[in-house]
């Protein structure tokens, strides 16, 4: 298939790596075990945070399978915007122009993540955000959006703290801090580097372990008991 392009737009039928990723969640059975899914916990790392302007400029991911991180498989790439100053970036993200201006386009970038995650339920810490961004580029360069379940450990801390403050009122709930970093200094899990955007993935990644681990004890086994109890929220974008 040709894939045509008009001053970014696209023209054609969805890409076929969309299409099939869709297929695979026609019927997602939520009922297994836990440990028979694969995620993909991501990150991504933009020019701004203005959802009509800004731009993706790096995508980090790592792979859970059998609930465990598999460090053989990570996934990061920086990206050339088109119409952003990539010196803007440098300041939050430590990413050089130099960096930005040598990277592939989102064009070349985005088939190679959608094989990356194809069948894998998405990870990610505050996670409409980056699946905002990642469905506004892949609908401009492949004609359609993501069909993966998504699962943000911010809802899972927030589902984990309710928990905690049903057992402990003292604590105020406007004092909580649901900054990744922060949650992984509170909990005790190794330590990344911030505003990285593979970073962000791994330190998210041992956030999300974390959590699966406390609620399997609470005798949540399965991906629609936790998604039935509130404690993480399922997203389809």
């Amino acid at each position: 298939m040709i894939n045509l392009f008009n001053l970014g737009g696209w023209f054609g039928p969805t890409d076929p790596l969309l299409q099939e990723n869709k297929k695979f969640f026609t019927e997602f059975d939520q009922g297994k075990a836990l440990s028979e899914y694969t995620f993909v916990v991501c990150d991504t790392e933009l020019t701004g945070l203005n959802k009509k302007k800004d731009e993706l400029i790096s995508i980090g991911a790592v792979q859970i399978r059998n609930l465990q991180i598999d460090l053989s498989t990570m996934f990061h790439c920086f990206i050339r915007p088109e119409n952003i100053d990539p010196t803007q970036a440098t300041l939050v993200h430590r990413i050089t122009p130099e960096q930005l201006e040598s990277a592939e386009p989102i064009e070349k970038v985005l088939p190679k993540f959608i094989e990356y995650i194809y069948g894998s339920l998405l990870v990610g810490h505050h996670l409409p955000l980056d699946m905002h961004f990642l469905n506004k580029s892949t609908k401009k360069v492949m004609g359609g959006t993501l069909s993966n379940p998504g699962v943000d450990t911010m809802r899972m801390a927030q589902g984990y703290k309710r928990v905690q403050l049903g057992h402990y009122h003292e604590h105020n709930p406007r004092e909580i801090s649901y900054n990744l970093d922060d949650l992984g200094l509170e909990y005790d899990l190794p330590r990344f580097k911030a505003h990285d955007a593979l970073e962000d993935a791994l330190q998210t990644a041992y956030l999300f372990l974390y959590f699966i681990k406390k609620f399997r004890k609470g005798g949540l086994v399965t991906l629609k008991d936790i998604f039935q109890s509130g404690r993480v929220g399922s997203f389809r974008y």
